[in-house]
């Protein structure tokens, strides 16, 4: 089970986006997530006509190392840890560990 998953909100820990809030899209690879809004760079992109594709330069969203990242606690409108615990139906969820509130429904 990983702490941050596609959907959760988080805040940026380091780097030029730090404080920046956004949502993750996706997981991409192991150990890196693509939030909406941030890491953003220029590409240079080659026009391909078959498929449809106009070059000229793109605004992209990089990965970011999960590392860099925390889960958002909206109870406390700050950056969080993620803990681990099973409920009494056998169910492994997560909660934050400031509140003991659990992420997971």
């Amino acid at each position: 089970m990983q702490k941050i998953r596609k959907g959760d909100q988080v805040v940026v820990l380091t780097g030029k986006d730090k404080g920046k809030r956004g949502n993750v899209l996706s997981l991409p690879v192991d150990g890196y997530a693509l939030v909406e809004g941030v890491n953003m760079v220029r590409k240079h992109q080659k026009p391909a006509p078959m498929k449809g594709i106009n070059g000229g330069i793109v605004e992209k969203t990089m990965p970011i190392h999960i590392s860099n990242i925390a889960l958002y606690n909206p109870s406390t409108h700050k950056a969080d840890k993620i803990g681990f615990r099973l409920l009494a139906d056998g169910r492994k969820v997560r909660y934050f560990k400031s509140t003991n509130e659990t992420v997971d429904v």
